[in-house]
């Protein structure tokens, strides 16, 4: 019943979300923003929702260092998870499609939008994952500090030049209806969350009993498992736009989301959980930085993103697992 329940949880979280992500579109389209604004922002936070709220969940609601375990190694993950495995999914997907016959050199990215991206998560994160280490009497400033980087890091994109991003899908509450209202787009978008809620409460409570049965800790399940069941399906949305050759929508739903990630929920970890991390966290947490920062420094160098650049982060990702194996 235990592992029904857990896939249950995970098809509530992944259809609710595919709806939200839906009617996000819709509101971007409705709002007339730009197709960075809605890569990195709506797209970016719409597929993150389900990873985003099971640290959430199990923080709020959950009992014991077992919720709390949950809770950080699901925090730590999901950067992770993205900046390694993601985005090398997306390098390997553009290594495989090919735009007009030809195989895709570089990515057809906005090269402002990536470099803005990728320098606001490697520093918030470096300062989250620095508190975890050292900082003890300044967590609350290093948690204010996330929060406000982000909504500067919003407030940003929103002011970036670019043309307007179309939806091509139908909104699911208005499917013969060619240009549905703001009313009927929020609806969905507040149904799906509620969705997305159910499922990751259920998760969180499910991953708990599945540590117990396996003997496995609660934090190493949230680590892997989590952030790949509940993220990763989401982001292939980026194969997809990768494939249509919309790079920079693929790219940023992917780094609009490790912005997301590794500021507003560690914020959450500082300041409701003793944010601690353990060795097996830190490993996780500079390996994100170093792929992270990895094609950050090769686009300066070179102006633009390879998708074997993007193909070898997913060596960081094995890296880790190994170490896991190694360590358990």
């Amino acid at each position: 019943m235990t592992y029904l329940l857990l896939l249950a949880s995970l098809a509530i979280i992944l259809l609710s979300a595919e709806v939200f992500t839906n009617g996000i579109e819709w509101l971007g389209k409705k709002l007339h923003l730009s197709e960075g604004a809605v890569g990195s922002l709506l797209a970016a936070v719409g597929t993150a929702l389900p990873e985003t709220m099971i640290p959430v969940i199990a923080i709020l609601f959950g009992t014991g260092d077992m919720a709390e375990d949950v809770g950080i190694g699901a925090i730590l993950g999901a950067p992770f998870m993205l900046s390694t495995l993601a985005l090398g999914i997306t390098g390997f997907a553009a290594m495989t499609w090919k735009v007009k016959g030809k195989a895709r050199q570089s990515m057809f990215i906005d090269r402002e939008v990536m470099n803005r991206d990728l320098k606001f998560f490697v520093l918030v994160y470096a300062v989250a994952v620095v508190a975890g280490i050292f900082s003890d009497g300044f967590k609350p400033l290093v948690a204010l500090f996330l929060v406000a980087a982000y909504f500067y890091y919003v407030y940003k994109t929103l002011h970036c030049e670019g043309g307007q991003c179309e939806a091509h899908n139908p909104l699911y509450l208005a499917r013969r209806h060619p240009n549905p209202g703001i009313p009927i787009v929020s609806l969905q978008v507040v149904i799906a969350l509620i969705g997305i809620v159910i499922g990751a409460h259920l998760f969180v409570k499910e991953i708990e009993v599945l540590a117990s049965i396996w003997g496995v800790p609660a934090f190493i399940l949230s680590l892997i498992i989590a952030p790949i069941a509940t993220e990763l399906p989401e982001k292939f949305n980026s194969v997809i736009w990768v494939r249509q050759g919309k790079d920079t929508l693929a790219l940023g739903n992917i780094t609009g989301a490790m912005v997301f990630q590794s500021s507003l929920i560690p914020a959450l970890g500082i300041v409701l959980t003793p944010w601690k991390l353990s060795p097996l966290g830190i490993l996780c947490a500079v390996l994100a930085l170093v792929a992270a920062g990895t094609v950050l420094v090769l686009l300066n160098l070179r102006s633009e993103i390879r998708p074997i650049t993007l193909a070898f982060n997913s060596i960081f990702y094995l890296i880790f697992v190994g170490a896991v194996v190694v360590m358990y």
